[in-house]
């Protein structure tokens, strides 16, 4: 009977993961019912996750009638075309036209810029760590500008690129503080977005406050020891995109 409630949909996740938060609100958006799984990222992976995605061994996942579906752009694009007209509100996350199409994933894609520069800020210290602020920095006004004067980055209506970006607003303050930098000063257009983003119910029901985002931060520091240099900040990060996913 759940089966046919959820029409088979299950996602493995993550609390605070910004990229199981995209799959959440796209099924909101779309109206789609499913069954949330969370997973334990910091202690010994499910069988269940580790079946699903032997490969990376990383939430989010979707299971649609048993079958895995993974990394949160895939699952956002399998969902627009496995329910393109299902759904309470029978919404298309992508534009019709496909140049429009293109240019949203494209900008979906590049945003996972702002997690991979975030999480070297409070990784790291001294130049290395102002090398990741500048770099933010940037792709936080290259965002601000491909944004424009529009209300959503697809136009009028809140759509995949605002999918993929808004589970990122609350991590914002922690690389605020991190980086020593305004989001208001700096990006002015992009920081009322997120605004706009927090009113809507499909990302409020859908996010956790920023000083959660920042305590769980901070037990990540914990967890990994940090106040050292990183001798390897390449295996380092690689690590922590184990607990996430990173496209």
């Amino acid at each position: 009977m759940a089966e046919e409630k959820n029409e088979g949909l299950v996602l493995l996740d993550f609390w605070v993961s910004p990229f199981g938060q995209r799959c959440r609100i796209a099924l909101a958006e779309k109206g789609i019912p499913y069954d949330y799984s969370e997973q334990e990222l910091l202690g010994a992976k499910s069988d269940l996750l580790l079946r699903s995605n032997p490969i990376h061994k990383k939430i989010p996942v979707l299971l649609h009638d048993g079958r895995p579906v993974c990394e949160s752009l895939v699952i956002l694009n399998y969902l627009d075309e496995a329910f393109p007209n299902q759904g309470s509100s029978g919404k298309l996350l992508l534009p019709a036209d496909p140049y429009a199409r293109a240019q949203a994933r494209f900008w979906a894609a590049y945003s996972d810029k702002v997690y991979e520069l975030g999480t070297r800020l409070w990784k790291l210290k001294g130049e290395a760590r102002a090398q990741a602020r500048a770099e933010l920095l940037q792709v936080l006004a290259n965002l601000d500008s491909e944004l424009g004067g529009k209300p959503f980055f697809g136009g009028e209506e809140f759509g995949f690129v605002d999918v993929a970006v808004a589970p990122f607003v609350p991590w914002l303050p922690s690389y605020e503080r991190y980086g020593e930098f305004s989001v208001e000063a700096a990006v002015p257009r992009l920081a009322a977005w997120a605004r706009r983003c927090e009113g809507r119910e499909s990302v409020a029901g859908s996010l956790h406050p920023p000083g959660k985002v920042d305590e769980f931060i901070t037990m990540l520091k914990k967890h990994y020891g940090i106040g050292f240099n990183f001798t390897d900040l390449t295996k380092q990060s690689h690590e922590d995109k184990q607990y996430y996913e990173s496209g």
